[in-house]
């Protein structure tokens, strides 16, 4: 679910992911997930990563499926925006 974004400056990448935690202000932390091939078995390994991305008007509740955009770092660990919400949960 990875795709270039052609707008500004570069190349960036694009990902969409599910919020697991929203506690933190204007940060939440999105769940990846990818489905990888294992080379020898041939069989569908489920691969997921955590990642820090801003929130600036703090709108993502958990569970919400989101799409973030690679940014400049705007923290330690924060490297990502929010682009849009994909779907909310009610």
């Amino acid at each position: 679910m990875e795709e270039k974004a052609k707008e500004g400056r570069g190349n960036r990448k694009i990902l969409t992911g599910r919020v697991v935690s929203n506690k933190m202000i204007k940060t939440v932390v999105i769940e990846i997930t990818r489905r990888k091939l294992h080379p020898l078995y041939k069989k569908y390994i489920t691969r997921t990563k955590k990642i820090k991305a801003h929130d600036e008007q703090n709108q993502c509740q958990v569970g919400d499926i989101v799409r973030v955009i690679e940014s400049r770092p705007l923290s330690k660990e924060k490297r990502w925006r929010l682009l849009q919400i994909v779907e909310k949960v009610e």
